[in-house]
């Protein structure tokens, strides 16, 4: 049951990225944030397949924005609704990176039906992935769709080979021009809402933040940092002491999981295994009251002198579960993830030589009881960091706008989730001058499509 529970978690997960700031690019390479092809226009219109009152279409953009590499992409977008819906049209953004779009669309419709009743749905798969989705076999096989299991440098450095010069192109500022080449292709004048989850928030953030008059309201779903906070994870370690707590008392347990999970990284060194397993299962069973999965009697047992039920379940959700890149592209993942992370070591521009001594500086400035009850040490072993870390120089992805949000803003976060955390949407709510933020009790990521709270809330907020 673990196993297909974990293969399922490979396929549904809305992942993390922390993507973030990163700084000026190299002379010669600047970032495409302002560049947008005006001649981009949606062709071949068709039915999209299984969604027969749905129109697909092709939008295609230059590969390299700044016009030194030759080619182009095709990109699939889904439109569904009139187009001249009274409210405008909505797009809606998924996360990742890596992470389709259109595939997605007849949940999105299923969560948000009042809504698109008064939107137009615009969805799109956004470059590198669905059907046009980087594949570097070895690193697919290896993570699939996870942020936190660590891949072998060697199939880091092998994605980077297949990709060549292309990995420069495929930054969060490259999708941003896309996005606004569509926004011309489909000749809207402003989005009347723009939603994204998890790494969607990053993207649709970084949208609304260079194009202000382009988006009229804003949902950011699950919320990554537009700053770039959080590229160690510290404040998910931090929060899975509550989160386990809580479920414990919900449960009447009798015992202190969160303690049990001290004692256990400690002693057999496998806070990555057992950080993954917390991650996902704050997507899938948030409340962590899954019977066939049993984490907390798993840790205890651990904690105890058992380490077999535990061992079998990290096992089981550490690895890529069969994951096929048009589902999730661990490729570009990696290529986005280190063009536009601020990094400890700098940004993707900086040499490989003192990369590790400055990710090992930066663990030893961790409060341990930041991290508590993982060791601090697993800030730097986890996938994020260990992807970027042998990825060859690239350039970097480019600084966010120096402004706040001008629109209005809503960000939701679940109180149970491990993959972006609520002190991530706290923190970026505090400084949005229009920005409201709705904790949904009991819920895990991608509260949208994952709980009525937030498919609610959202609502609520798109038909004000």
């Amino acid at each position: 049951m673990a196993n297909r529970l974990a293969r399922a978690c490979a396929a549904l997960a809305t992942v993390l990225t922390v993507a973030s700031c990163a700084g000026p690019a190299p002379e010669g390479s600047a970032p495409p944030s302002a560049r947008s092809g005006s001649r981009s226009a949606l062709g071949d219109p068709r039915p999209c397949p299984g969604q027969a009152d749905a129109t697909c279409a092709d939008l295609t953009v230059p590969l390299d924005r700044t016009g030194k590499a030759g080619g182009t992409l095709k990109l699939q977008v889904l439109t569904a609704g009139r187009p001249d819906a009274p409210r405008g049209s909505l797009l809606f953004l998924t996360g990742g990176p890596g992470q389709p779009g259109v595939s997605l669309a007849p949940t999105i419709r299923k969560r948000l039906p009042k809504a698109l009743a008064e939107y137009r749905l615009v969805m799109i798969d956004q470059r590198g992935t669905g059907g046009g989705a980087v594949d570097c076999p070895a690193l697919q096989s290896e993570v699939g769709s996870s942020d936190t299991v660590a891949p072998t440098a060697g199939a880091v450095r092998d994605c980077a080979r297949t990709l060549g010069e292309k990995r420069n192109f495929y930054t969060t500022s490259d999708t941003v021009a896309d996005l606004e080449d569509l926004r011309t292709a489909l000749s809207v004048r402003s989005w009347g809402a723009v939603d994204g989850v998890s790494y969607g928030t990053f993207t649709a953030g970084r949208y609304a933040l260079t194009h202000p008059r382009r988006v009229d309201r804003l949902v950011l779903d699950s919320v990554v940092p537009l700053d770039g906070a959080g590229a160690l994870y510290e404040a998910s370690f931090g929060h899975a002491a509550t989160v386990l707590r809580t479920a414990c008392e919900e449960q009447s347990c009798g015992y202190d999981p969160a303690e049990d999970v001290a004692k256990v990284v400690r002693r057999d060194g496998n806070g990555t295994g057992v950080f993954n397993l917390l991650v996902i299962a704050s997507i899938i069973d948030p409340k962590l009251t899954n019977p066939d999965l049993g984490i907390l009697d798993a840790l205890h047992a651990s904690a105890t002198g058992d380490p077999d039920p535990l061992k079998k379940l990290v096992e089981s959700f550490y690895g890529s579960e069969g994951v096929p890149p048009e589902d999730f592209s661990s490729g570009l993942h990696a290529a986005t993830l280190c063009a536009d992370t601020a990094w400890p070591w700098g940004d993707a521009a900086a040499p490989l030589a003192g990369r590790g001594a400055a990710l090992d500086r930066a663990v030893a400035r961790i409060e341990p009881g930041a991290v508590w009850p993982f060791e601090r040490r697993t800030a730097g072993e986890q996938g994020i960091p260990q992807t970027c870390l042998p990825w060859p120089v690239s350039r970097p992805g480019g600084s966010v706008p120096e402004r706040k949000l001008s629109m209005p803003v809503l960000m939701l976060s679940g109180d149970r989730d491990l993959s972006t955390p609520p002190a991530w949407a706290r923190e970026l709510a505090a400084g949005q001058p229009r920005a409201r933020l709705a904790v949904i009790a009991g819920a895990g990521h991608s509260t949208q499509s994952r709980s009525d709270g937030g498919a609610k809330a959202a609502q609520e907020f798109l038909l004000r």
